[in-house]
Order: structure tokens, then C-alpha cells, then sequence
């Protein structure tokens, strides 16, 4: 039986907007991951920050097909304000120099 092989992504951004004069503070986090029965999920997580927000889970039978709906809606975020951020590295508290 032949097997095609998914790439293995692990793909997320985080995206925020700010405007004082509104007093907005708004986050849009997307994440893609592999389903336990082998499609893909895409969750967009939003809302104002600092708080929980809302959550809203898509499947995909195809990496490329989650990867293609994700870059549509940072698109879409980008052209309403919002910045992606830059990833930051979750590292344990008293390691290194």
C-alpha cells in the first residue's frame, strides 16, 4: 500500500492591532496541525488582548490546502491593520548565561 507523505508543518502566526485613539488592542492567531484521523486542522483564535477570545476550527484533507486558507486570511489581516508578529521563543527561566 502506498503511503503519501504530508510535509510536516507546524505552522502559526500571530498578528496584532493596535489603535489607542479607539482604544483597540485586538490579536488574530492562526495554527495548523495534523488531525489524529489524518487531515489538517486550521484554528483562528481572536478577540481583544488579554482576554480568551473566540476559537474556530477548520479541516483540510490536505496540508496545502490548510497552508492556502491560512496565507488567505493573513492577506485579509494584514490589509485590515494588523502586524504579524515575530516568533518568540518560549525558554526556561535560569538556563544560559
Amino acid at each position: 500500500m502506498d503511503h503519501i507523505e504530508e510535509p510536516e508543518i507546524d505552522m502559526w502566526g500571530h498578528f496584532e492591532r493596535h489603535v489607542p485613539a479607539d482604544n483597540m488592542a485586538r490579536f488574530y492567531h492562526l495554527e495548523i496541525q495534523p488531525t489524529l484521523f489524518g487531515d489538517w486542522s486550521l484554528r483562528r483564535s481572536w478577540g481583544r488582548i488579554g482576554t480568551r477570545g473566540r476559537d474556530r476550527y477548520e479541516v483540510f484533507a490536505t496540508a496545502a490546502e490548510a497552508l492556502a486558507a491560512a496565507r488567505r486570511l493573513e492577506v485579509l489581516k494584514c490589509r485590515r491593520g494588523y502586524v504579524r508578529l515575530p516568533e518568540q521563543l518560549d525558554l526556561p527561566l535560569g538556563q544560559g548565561a
